[in-house]
């Protein structure tokens, strides 16, 4: 059985990160295609370690930018409470990362960024299609 892909995984945007033509992101190929009834809203990649480089990049911005420290802190930048369920998204990234969604913690390191880039991969997608080697690379290169 093949599973359709999800427009973050069409895109190599498993962040679903919001197309913005000031984003000079790296490998970003503009404003996605649309599909079916679907209103391009979001960017679209070259390959999924450039989506998942910007995924990082992005994160580590909140943090570094805007000093958001806490997972529920950048969750809720990410996917704000208009669009999502930010408590339980914000749960089951804080799970994922071995966390509390209250805590302190420091992305600025593969040990943090690497399971919270998979657990929204996960959660955007509702399944994470990528082997490890594309999710290291994607975030070697969000720290680089």
């Amino acid at each position: 059985k093949v599973t359709a892909q999800t427009r973050g995984v069409r895109n190599n945007n498993p962040g679903n990160i919001d197309y913005n033509k000031a984003n000079d992101w790296q490998g970003q190929l503009g404003l996605e295609i649309k599909v079916g009834a679907s209103t391009p809203r979001f960017a679209r990649f070259d390959t999924p370690e450039n989506g998942i480089r910007a995924l990082g990049k992005l994160l580590l911005t909140y943090q570094r930018k805007h000093g958001l420290k806490t997972v529920e802190q950048i969750i809720s930048r990410w996917a704000p409470s208009n669009e999502n369920n930010t408590r339980a998204y914000a749960d089951a990234v804080a799970r994922a990362m071995q966390v509390t969604a209250h805590a302190n913690i420091n992305l600025g390191s593969v040990t943090m960024l690497r399971p919270m880039v998979e657990a929204i991969i996960r959660h955007e997608n509702g399944y994470n299609p990528y082997v490890r080697g594309e999710i290291d690379e994607g975030v070697r290169r969000a720290l680089a």
